[in-house]
């Protein structure tokens, strides 16, 4: 993972400094700024293969920097981890639902968000498959990071796009958010199993097409004691 970049963005000297000499000693090249305003032009000029987002920022908030990025194309798919002192249970769920691939409350230590970066990378590094995946008007190009519904292209968040792409990968097996956690998110990642729901939900909603009746969500199953499975009638196949 050597020459990755990451972009660190907090109002705090000491925190963006503690993290960027621990990354930097792991072979990450590091960006800093102090507010959105200096992160923004970072963001769109160098492209960061990660940003780590303080949520209680002056002026413009972590939170809605993250749901800025999240609706531009230039910027949606880039991971985004968000740093912030909230352990409300609801909080959590706001920053998922936002769009942010993990939620790390402080003090943390940096090996901890170390590990949940390198995961973070390892899942965005192992999408690329060459195979589309079509389940009847529902299509996951692996290679483009795209999704299509009845031919045309949809916005899926990176979580949910990892998430349906483990599920169409392995179809008609239950599995639960245990388990879902360990193959989407990956082993050395610390998330509740909440975090599972929250994006099953997003994802559910983002299936389902605005100008017809095709709703693909239901593909996503819940099998009541166990999780959810991925099922669908014509099954799967290879383009």
């Amino acid at each position: 993972m050597a020459d990755l970049k990451i972009l660190i963005v907090d109002d705090e000297a000491p925190i963006r400094e503690m993290i960027r000499v621990a990354f930097e000693l792991a072979g990450f090249a590091c960006d800093e700024a102090a507010s959105a305003a200096e992160a923004l032009p970072l963001i769109f000029d160098n492209k960061p293969d990660l940003i780590l987002l303080d949520w209680m920022m002056p002026e413009v908030s972590g939170l809605e920097l993250l749901r800025r990025l999240k609706h531009d194309d230039a910027t949606r798919e880039i991971p985004v981890i968000l740093l912030t002192a909230k352990v409300d249970e609801q909080n959590a769920v706001q920053g998922l639902d936002a769009g942010a691939d993990d939620y790390v409350t402080k003090p943390f230590r940096p090996k901890e968000l170390l590990s949940r970066i390198k995961a973070i990378l390892r899942r965005a590094e192992g999408l690329a498959t060459q195979d589309n995946l079509v389940v009847e008007s529902l299509r996951l190009d692996p290679v483009g990071h795209r999704v299509f519904l009845e031919e045309q292209p949809i916005n899926v968040g990176p979580t949910e796009f990892r998430l349906l792409k483990f599920f169409m990968t392995h179809p008609e097996r239950a599995y639960s958010r245990a388990q879902l956690l360990d193959q989407v998110w990956g082993n050395n990642v610390y998330v509740e199993e909440r975090t599972v729901d929250v994006h099953i939900r997003r994802l559910r909603q983002t299936l389902k097409s605005p100008v017809s009746n095709v709703d693909c969500g239901r593909y996503i199953q819940t099998v009541r004691g166990t999780g959810y499975r991925f099922s669908a009638k014509e099954g799967l196949k290879n383009l």
